[in-house]
């Protein structure tokens, strides 16, 4: 299975109420990021069998702007696996879940998000040698493809916002110089 994690784009600054943070929408930028990622994974030809948000206002549009534009027509199913406050078991049972798709997104959280894809790419060790997880940094907007096919996953690629904004801006002008035709 080839698996998708995104980190939800920017929602601006933090709410003191849990109840408030929950319903946080995207700020404009993370919008803009949101639809600048679905159409580089567009160009990529990249689409999913299934997408999985965290129930978070602001997961869920970046999972909905995201799979509208990579041409996702299915609904987006909602798991707590994917909140703020779910644990590595969660999350690793709703893979069990999701194991008939070939190509899952998942849309979710940070620290969780970045724990969880160190775990999946740590090999199995046995009880008696701990090794810490790998560290992988996961900005907001930020994606990352891994094979869970046998043992560890396997980090295929990372696509960064600033990288998305880089490519996009970099693809859609001219190559040829402009030369005067006077």
């Amino acid at each position: 299975m080839n698996l998708y994690v995104l980190r939800h784009a920017s929602a601006g600054q933090r709410r003191s109420n849990p109840v408030l943070d929950v319903k946080r929408p995207l700020d404009k930028a993370g919008k803009r990021d949101c639809l600048l990622l679905g159409n580089t994974l567009s160009s990529m030809n990249v689409s999913f069998d299934l997408i999985v948000s965290s129930p978070l206002k602001r997961s869920l549009q970046t999972a909905s702007l995201v799979g509208t534009e990579t041409g996702y027509e299915q609904k987006i199913l909602l798991s707590d696996a994917l909140a703020p406050s779910a644990t590595f078991a969660q999350f690793e049972k709703l893979l069990v879940e999701c194991a008939g798709h070939e190509s899952l997104l998942v849309v979710g959280h940070s620290p969780n998000l970045v724990q969880f894809l160190g775990l999946l790419m740590q090999p199995a060790q046995p009880t008696t040698a701990s090794r810490p997880p790998a560290n992988v940094r996961l900005r907001k907007g930020a994606i990352a493809r891994l094979n869970l096919e046998r043992g560890a996953a396997m980090l295929q690629w990372m696509l960064d916002p600033r990288v998305v904004r880089t490519l996009y801006a970099n693809s859609t002008t001219r190559s040829r110089r402009k030369i005067s035709r006077k």
